[in-house]
């Protein structure tokens, strides 16, 4: 199994190299919109590495006078993927338009970076620089000794970002890992984590356990606030603030979602969950009223929890929505007046919960009954509740020891089968 982890790295980078770095980024953004714009001329949209590349290599080439053909390459990967993704979005009947590359950034492989132990080497519009790493103490537990300075970690790659002045290097890391026997056990016999997401709450799984979007609708609203008033001095000062301002908002939640992914990874190993299954998330906004800054947190979230999960044998995945806010999770019945906002009753059987967590339960429902007749004999046994397991019909199984008392920061337990 390979394990994957992104170090990012601050580089110390003086005035001239600072220049040579941001013609870079333009010239590998302009790069990549140009195998964009080349894709999308025609009829239909080129999606092929091969053919991309014999299109437009040597016009980006020419036209950026020689721009490092590793980095030209790594344009067009860039421009592919994005020309796919729209693509796949199309055959799903999805709306999506042809894609603009405004985030300054660079890709860079082992052709064009060279990854020493404390600084790197990069390729750039007139040659290479060496730009030295900034660290943190040698002795603190951080990414950088964990992994960055690993022997059993290896690099693959990195992304250079640039961020009002500041430079900073996203090293890609990968190692493989065997199989552990224990963590293969609780894969074939182990049980499946429903976790449904929404805004009052943003995330509820199957066994009760609940995280708020208390903290995260505070902060929003609070840089929304600092963001609007700076907006309106109109000064270069206000603007350079405001790019601090979103600097810090992107750093406070990505460090409030990985705690809840840690949190999330840690209640389907304590209940040897197999696989932890989200609701699908192309469509989550148009369901659930989010907002893009919600929509953006799911997003994050569910990519936080698939590779936390990954070290521990854990599978990720995601399942159709559909009525799952609506099904009762005890008998099965469907319709749209089961649920009232929070609240959940079914009209036939008279079932009442939390309509988020009833929602949990029956992700993970669909998630059984979607793979129930695999037939490879490694099927999970049923849903994980807090006290017990739901089986595909929704028959309950007791726990054999009692329920878990224990509540996660900025999270509680709705309580109930």
């Amino acid at each position: 199994m390979e394990v994957r982890r992104t170090v990012p790295v601050a580089l110390d980078v003086d005035s001239d190299d600072a220049a040579l770095l941001e013609d870079t980024v333009d010239t590998f953004l302009w790069s990549a919109q140009y195998v964009v714009d080349h894709a999308f001329h025609g009829e239909y949209v080129t999606t092929s590495k091969t053919t991309l590349d014999d299109e437009t290599y040597d016009d980006v080439r020419e036209k950026t006078d020689g721009f490092n053909g590793g980095l030209v390459q790594a344009a067009r990967n860039k421009a592919a993927e994005a020309c796919k993704s729209v693509v796949a979005r199309w055959k799903n009947g999805k709306k999506a338009s042809k894609p603009r590359f405004t985030s300054p950034h660079v890709v860079y492989d082992h052709r064009t970076a060279t990854f020493h132990d404390d600084y790197v080497s990069l390729a750039t519009t007139d040659g290479r620089i060496e730009a030295d790493y900034v660290l943190p103490d040698e002795d603190s537990d951080t990414p950088h000794s964990e992994y960055l300075f690993s022997d059993e970690y290896e690099i693959t790659g990195a992304e250079l970002h640039s961020q009002d002045g500041n430079w900073v290097l996203h090293i890609h890391c990968k190692k493989e890992v065997e199989s552990d026997t224990s963590k293969q056990a609780t894969t074939e016999n182990g049980t499946v984590l429903g976790v449904d997401l929404g805004v009052n709450n943003l995330a509820v799984t199957s066994t009760g356990t609940v995280w708020t979007g208390n903290e995260f609708d505070h902060w929003r609203r609070e840089y929304e606030k600092r963001r609007g008033s700076l907006q309106q001095c109109g000064t270069r000062w206000a603007h350079e603030n405001m790019q601090s301002v979103g600097r810090k908002e992107d750093g406070r939640f990505k460090l409030m979602l990985h705690r809840i992914a840690n949190e999330l990874v840690a209640e389907a190993r304590e209940n040897e969950c197999s696989v932890i299954a989200f609701e699908e998330l192309a469509d989550i906004r148009e369901r659930t009223g989010a907002s893009w800054g919600h929509k953006w947190a799911f997003d994050r979230l569910y990519n936080y929890v698939e590779y936390k999960a990954e070290e521990y044998g854990i599978a990720v995945t995601q399942v159709a929505p559909e009525n799952t806010s609506r099904r009762c999770s005890h008998c099965g019945f469907t319709h749209p007046h089961n649920r009232d906002d929070d609240d959940f009753e079914c009209l036939k059987c008279g079932y009442a919960n939390h309509a988020d967590y009833n929602a949990a339960k029956n992700i993970g429902l669909r998630y059984l009954r979607r793979n129930q007749t695999g037939g490879d004999g490694g099927a999970p046994l049923g849903v994980r509740l807090n006290s017990g397991t739901l089986n595909v019909n929704g028959g309950y199984s007791p726990a054999e020891e009692s329920a878990r008392t224990a509540v996660h920061a900025e999270s509680h337990r709705f309580s109930g089968g």
